[in-house]
């Protein structure tokens, strides 16, 4: 071999070591920087708790925390402030299971029609459609629930209130509609076919394979959709605040007005609270006890997916 050809084959094999050498470096980079990317979400809700739970043990060193849970007054602005938290509560659950009558069977019919009754190019032109719900502003919701939906409502309710929660709970239903009908389509499309045929070749019809095989096969994640559903609602922000007025009312009729916990939130943090007033504070209290329940919910929709989970 001649000495050139000899320097050159070096020279490639040291090129080579070199590349392999800074591959390496960067290989051993990597672990550490997904690691700190993991944790920046457990750092923000870390940060989130710390601060929620600083500002809350502040508030009830003012206020007794069994006035704030058992209470059903709530006039933060009086001369003699109460700070009872059961209005707020009665609001969200309220609005909350309205929006549930109307999203759960019409999410979950649609879902068994998607996985069950459509064909794949029906499929496919359909789902992106109803998803496409799911990218809707909330505050054009709030405008179209207080604009449209309240003024139909009173036709037929005479003694509806101009801002109620019915409306607000109607409209947050059809929102949620994509989420229940995506989550639980998937859900349902992942039943293996063989189950399906196998109930078909024993002469079940297709309404009986649908109610007695798929759906309990499938039941894990249609009730997870249904808790992320739930969540989402107990949630939501400008819809309740635009449609179901201001009103700290504890009551279960649906024709008044009503606040929710994301509604007393805007309306302090929009208002003229000073910071370090009891006002200010009821706020973080507030807000605290709204990321238990969306805590609760998750935790639930978590439980629900692993009990009745099935492994095809």
């Amino acid at each position: 071999m001649s000495s050139d050809k000899q320097n050159s084959v070096q020279e490639m094999i040291s090129e080579k070591k070199r590349t392999r050498k800074l591959f390496n470096q960067l290989e051993k980079m990597i672990p550490p920087m997904l690691f700190v990317i993991a944790a920046v979400s457990i750092l923000t809700t870390i940060g989130i708790v710390i601060t929620l739970l600083t500002e809350t043990i502040e508030f009830f060193k003012q206020v007794s925390i069994v006035e704030f849970f058992t209470s059903t007054t709530l006039k933060p602005l009086s001369q003699n402030p109460e700070f009872g938290v059961l209005p707020l509560v009665m609001g969200t659950v309220m609005s909350s299971v309205i929006a549930m009558l109307i999203a759960a069977p019409i999410g979950l019919m649609t879902a068994i029609y998607l996985s069950e009754y459509a064909s794949e190019r029906v499929r496919k032109t359909l789902k992106p459609l109803l998803e496409v719900l799911a990218g809707i502003p909330t505050i054009v919701y709030g405008f179209f629930a207080f604009t449209f939906v309240t003024p139909v409502l009173r036709q037929i309710i005479p003694g509806l209130e101009t801002t109620n929660i019915l409306s607000p709970g109607i409209v947050m239903g059809i929102m949620i509609i994509p989420m229940i009908a995506s989550l639980s389509e998937d859900a349902m499309s992942a039943v293996p076919n063989a189950m399906r045929e196998g109930a078909l070749a024993l002469g079940s019809t297709k309404l009986e394979v649908t109610r007695r095989v798929v759906i309990p096969a499938a039941f894990s994640g249609i009730v997870a959709s249904f808790v992320l559903g739930i969540s989402r609602a107990i949630g939501e922000t400008m819809i309740v605040t635009i449609a179901s007025g201001s009103s700290k009312n504890f009551t279960f009729d649906v024709t008044q007005s009503m606040q929710t916990m994301t509604a007393y939130i805007v309306e302090v943090t929009s208002g003229d609270a000073p910071a370090g007033s009891t006002i200010y504070f009821s706020l973080y209290a507030v807000a605290m006890t709204l990321f238990v329940f969306t805590l609760l919910m998750n935790l639930l929709a978590r439980y629900v997916s692993r009990r009745f989970r099935e492994e095809y």
